[in-house]
Parts: structure tokens; sequence; C-alpha cells
């Protein structure tokens, strides 16, 4: 069973950075995609963004031009670089990777991303 591990979540100031990182427990093959979704705490997870095994990218309007999404295929890791953060960032961050057709999800346990002055 592919686990997807995910790191670099926590407590930062408005218009602070953080990097998150997201790695497989092994290779994985027919990726479809990857992405990050958020779910706030009331509120429906949602898609923050995406890269597919073609390398393009989708991001969401509400952190578009302040996130990016990367990946490192040797390592089967993705990244999600947050910059100038806002209060409205705060969610719980989960890592996504689609497999295979029709696709399989594997998920991340979550991390936290709090911001707040």
């Amino acid at each position: 069973q592919v686990q997807l591990v995910e790191s670099g979540g926590g407590l930062v100031q408005p218009g602070g950075s953080l990097r998150l990182s997201c790695a497989a427990s092994e290779s994985i093959f027919s990726i479809n995609a990857m992405g990050w979704y958020r779910q706030a705490p009331g509120k429906q997870r949602e898609l923050v963004a995406r890269i597919t095994s073609g390398g393009g990218t989708v991001t969401a309007d509400s952190v578009k031009g302040r996130f990016t999404i990367s990946r490192d295929n040797a390592k089967n890791t993705i990244y999600l670089q947050m910059n100038s953060l806002k209060l409205e960032d705060t969610a719980v961050y989960y890592c996504n990777f689609a497999v295979g057709v029709p696709s399989r999800h594997y998920w991340g346990q979550g991390t936290q991303v709090t911001v707040s002055s």
C-alpha cells in the first residue's frame, strides 16, 4: 500500500512563507496527476494546485500568484511553495496522487497550516 507522507506545515505570520512536501513511500507508476488540497474548519475540501504527468498545472484563483506546485519525479515528491500567506489560508493541507485508469487516489495524512498574527 502506497503511503504519502507530508511535512512542512506549521504556524506562520501573515505575509510569511512555508513549503510543504509530500513524498511517496515507494516508486509509483502511471501517475496521472498530483495535487494539493486543503480543508478549513466547517468547509469542504478544495483543490489548491494540481500538476499532471505532462507537467501542466492548475492553481486555484484564491492562491494564484502566491502558491506554486512543483515535483521531483526521481524522488516521487511534490512540493507546495506558499508565499504571502493570508489568514484565510489556514487549513489542513492534503496531498493527493491519482494513479492508473480509472484513477485510484492516494491521500496524505494532512498537515496543519496556521496563519496567525
